[in-house]
């Protein structure tokens, strides 16, 4: 019935016009599809060609796209070639093609100018005829990676412990950093390092070689630039093993009801398969809180300040003993038999019940109150990915946002979260990750690792 009609209507349309001849050629000057290109302008290792069609209804005949370098042409996108979800309608009459465009899908492109190509048909005359659009897009390919060259010298990295490295990239907006492994660690400009007037293609970088890595673990600098363009460097460094403590914790039932029920109720987002069986519920916690908690503690790196906070060496919270330190190997017991491990990330710091807990150093809050197994927690951010956590605290004094300084009561020590007794955990990170705090405990460290590099490389703010 539909064909009758249009047939009817057509039939019609030629008597008006005076003849097929006419109406067909009339048809055949109807414009096609318009076509607007958005991207790209150039790409690199990676890119995307973004283009707009305007045709009636959104209606494509047929949609052919290439691209063309150095006389080689190569499908970029077919309406007849199967998978058309990158094609999408955007409006009644508006289609929104993108198509990633690089050297990553394309390995044969080169250096140099490339082209896209579009033809494009519209239906016209009840779909009996089409209009055709043909346009072209020039664009660069550049393929050449950002320059690279560490400025500084004399790098030891003890194991689980960190190093800074000063280095200078172009361009300076370049995405860069240290690689150590699969671990990347943000570079930041020097002048965020109180290098003031330092060229812009300055950087800095601090890095760490994580107590689970091989002391043999690669370490180079990087830079990625828009493109996905990348070059890498090595530099002379030295890595040394450190000894990590093996410890055995007993596990009870007096101390399942002490904490369990406590981190369960103050953790309403968890959940565990039977809350009255306090071994299983204490276990689920040890693993898939702490896991859950430690992404969370990693996410946090991304608030960290371009700018360096604290001044000087850090400072161990004065009058306590060490219960545990960093990277212990924890093998948990249950009636005599192994039901975990864990390693401890921290390092455990008893002086007397309810003693104030001071700032390592100057820096901003980031976290302040219950944090799953670290029960009341504060962490402090130290600029440029560098941290301070808290954990265990009976009171919270400090609120998010707040820039606290050196030896500033942040709350008092408690045994809230997995704590056995009144302590406080204290940890460093750096992106995300847990590091020793015995080197930022050091002035001399602080001084040849750190300070050195930066009056090498310009001169230093006067905090530092």
């Amino acid at each position: 019935m539909r064909k009758l009609t249009v047939l009817i209507v057509l039939i019609l349309l030629v008597v008006a016009a005076g003849g097929t001849g006419v109406v067909w050629d009339q048809a055949g000057r109807v414009a096609g599809p318009v076509i607007v290109f958005t991207e790209p302008a150039t790409v690199g290792r990676i890119g995307e060609f973004v283009m707009t069609i305007e045709t009636p209804r959104g209606e494509l005949n047929s949609l052919e796209v290439t691209l063309e370098q150095n006389g080689a042409t190569l499908p970029v996108f077919s309406l007849s070639g199967g998978d058309t979800s990158a094609l999408v309608r955007e409006g009644s009459d508006r289609l929104v093609l993108r198509q990633p465009l690089g050297k990553e899908r394309f390995e044969s492109l080169l250096q140099g100018p490339a082209s896209i190509a579009v033809t494009a048909a519209r239906p016209v005359l009840f779909g009996y005829r089409e209009a055709e659009t043909a346009a072209g897009h020039d664009f660069e390919v550049s393929l050449r990676p950002p320059l690279l060259g560490v400025q500084s010298q004399f790098h030891y990295v003890n194991h689980g412990g960190s190093e800074v490295v000063v280095y200078r990239v172009t361009p300076a907006d370049a995405v860069s950093g240290v690689r150590v492994g699969e671990h990347e660690y943000p570079g930041f400009p020097a002048a965020g390092a109180g290098m003031e007037g330092a060229d812009p293609s300055i950087h800095v970088a601090f890095l760490a070689l994580l107590w689970d890595q091989e002391l043999a673990t690669p370490i180079t600098v990087f830079a990625r630039d828009s493109l996905g363009n990348e070059a890498s460097a090595t530099f002379a460094y030295r890595t040394f093993a450190q000894q990590f403590r093996e410890s055995r914790i007993n596990l009870s039932d007096g101390f399942f009801a002490n904490v369990v029920p406590a981190i369960l109720q103050n953790s309403p987002d968890f959940r565990v398969d039977d809350p009255s069986d306090l071994l299983a519920s204490y276990l689920s916690i040890n693993r898939d809180m702490r896991r859950e908690n430690d992404a969370y503690i990693a996410a946090l790196s991304r608030e960290t300040s371009p700018e360096i906070l604290w001044q000087g060496p850090f400072k161990q919270l004065i009058n306590t003993a060490v219960e545990s330190g960093f990277a212990d190997q924890r093998d948990y017991y249950y009636d005599g038999e192994v039901v975990d491990h864990q390693t401890h990330l921290g390092f455990d710091l008893a002086s007397t019940v309810a003693a104030p807990v001071l700032a390592a150093n100057r820096g901003r809050v980031v976290h302040s109150g219950w944090l799953g197994i670290y029960g009341n927690c504060v962490i402090l951010d130290h600029g440029m990915g560098l941290q301070s956590l808290y954990a265990h605290l009976s009171s919270v004094d400090v609120g998010e946002g707040d820039l606290v300084e050196l030896d500033e009561q942040l709350g008092r020590s408690g045994a809230t979260g997995l704590a056995g007794g009144d302590h406080l955990h204290f940890t460093m990170l750096l992106n995300g990750n847990a590091i020793t705090p015995i080197d930022w405990w050091s002035a001399q460290w602080v001084e040849d690792r750190i300070l050195r590099k930066f009056r090498e490389a310009g001169e230093p703010a006067a905090a530092l």
